[in-house]
């Protein structure tokens, strides 16, 4: 078993990145918060140089990025001159582009052109990993999209970033899950869900109904290096909810940052 690296994702701080000011203040306060790396997502148009600048300047270390799937397709010699600038190893896809999902011919055709990226990826030192949502539980061909994902792509081009919120939303168990994608996953979404009256809300971790203790185990069993902490809408500040995470994950759970 190994020690699991705390991220925070920036996309529950996206309100807070729209200008290089604000994501320099924002990495500041994130860091005062516990936290010693992050993953870039949400955030406004920035210079790749200026982005770099601010890790500098802060101390701050970029774990992964959410980059557009479009991107990777039309310019991903651009993409890998900024992952190396940074050094960022993980290339996120944060949804699969709407074109592909909805047939069983398109979620393949996604599977076999971006297995083809993260073969190039792959060749220049960096990760490709997929984030999932609560549709990747519905099945075409009596399969999940999931498993579809997995079965019509390379573990060796191709891996995954599981969102423990979405997984549970879609029916699945997060901690199952987590083991199935044993070898194919070294950077997860740690996203908490509780209920308010007969609705589903995100929490802060810790906060919600998810198993924390099962998730956590199962992510030191499988080698995962690092967790993300997310949370799409918060109740009171983003800032407090990550701090609440935060401090469960390494007071409560007894996880070393």
């Amino acid at each position: 078993m190994k020690d699991i690296k705390i991220s925070a994702q920036l996309f529950t701080l996206r309100n807070y990145t729209k200008t290089l000011g604000e994501f320099k203040d924002t990495l500041y306060k994130v860091k005062k918060l516990g936290y010693k790396s992050f993953q870039h997502s949400g955030a406004g148009p920035m210079d790749p140089g200026d982005i770099k600048n601010c890790l500098d300047e802060t101390g701050m270390i970029m774990s992964a990025t959410h980059t557009s799937a479009l991107r990777l397709k039309n310019d991903i010699k651009g993409v890998i001159k900024e992952h190396h600038l940074w050094n960022c190893e993980f290339v996120g896809i944060g949804m699969m582009p709407e074109e592909y999902q909805n047939n069983y011919d398109g979620i393949v055709r996604f599977a076999h052109e971006y297995n083809e990226i993260g073969r190039i990826l792959k060749k220049e030192g960096l990760r490709l990993i997929y984030h999932n949502h609560n549709f990747e539980f519905q099945k075409y061909n009596d399969k999940l999209i999931m498993d579809i994902l997995m079965e019509e792509t390379d573990p060796n081009s191709f891996e995954f970033e599981i969102d423990t919120y979405w997984v549970q939303a879609g029916g699945g168990d997060p901690v199952d899950w987590i083991y199935k994608l044993d070898g194919r996953m070294g950077y997860i979404h740690f996203k908490d869900m509780a209920m308010s009256g007969r609705d589903q809300i995100f929490a802060p971790v810790g906060e919600g109904n998810l198993n924390w203790e099962k998730i956590i185990t199962a992510c030191e069993e499988t080698a995962v290096e690092w967790c993300a902490v997310e949370q799409d809408v918060c109740e009171i500040s983003e800032f407090d909810c990550l701090g609440q995470s935060y401090d469960n994950l390494t007071i409560h759970y007894g996880m070393k940052d």
